[in-house]
């Protein structure tokens, strides 16, 4: 059974840089064709596809967040992480880690992040 569990402030102030990161057990996030991927989901709104790193490596982000996201892993504690930059309020949301990307095969528990001053 793959398990995946976000870490991370549940508050960030406006301007900053939003940091979660993901564990995963169950699974080696280096192996398989396998897609690790960051969504959200804001109050009242569906699911925003926010980016992925793939077992390879390789990393993609959706246009719309391009500018403002980061993710990588740390192979040697099988974690990856997103880093979302120059955080507003827009971006207040349920932010989940899972393996696949437009099909969700494992979700995390996720973890609610609150932009606010």
């Amino acid at each position: 059974q793959v398990q995946l569990q976000e870490s991370g402030p549940g508050a960030v102030k406006p301007s900053k840089t939003l940091s979660l990161i993901c564990s995963v057990d169950g699974d080696d996030i280096t192996t398989g064709d396998f897609r690790w991927s960051w969504i959200r989901q804001p109050p009242g709104k569906g699911t925003e596809w926010i980016g992925y790193i793939d077992s390879s490596g390789k990393v993609y982000y959706s246009p719309s967040l391009e500018s403002r996201t980061t993710i990588w892993r740390d192979t040697s504690k099988n974690q990856f992480t997103l880093h979302l930059s120059s955080m507003t309020p827009e971006d207040t949301a349920m932010y989940y880690c899972v393996r696949g990307w437009g099909e969700v095969e494992y979700w995390g528990r996720g973890i609610q992040v609150t932009v606010s001053s």
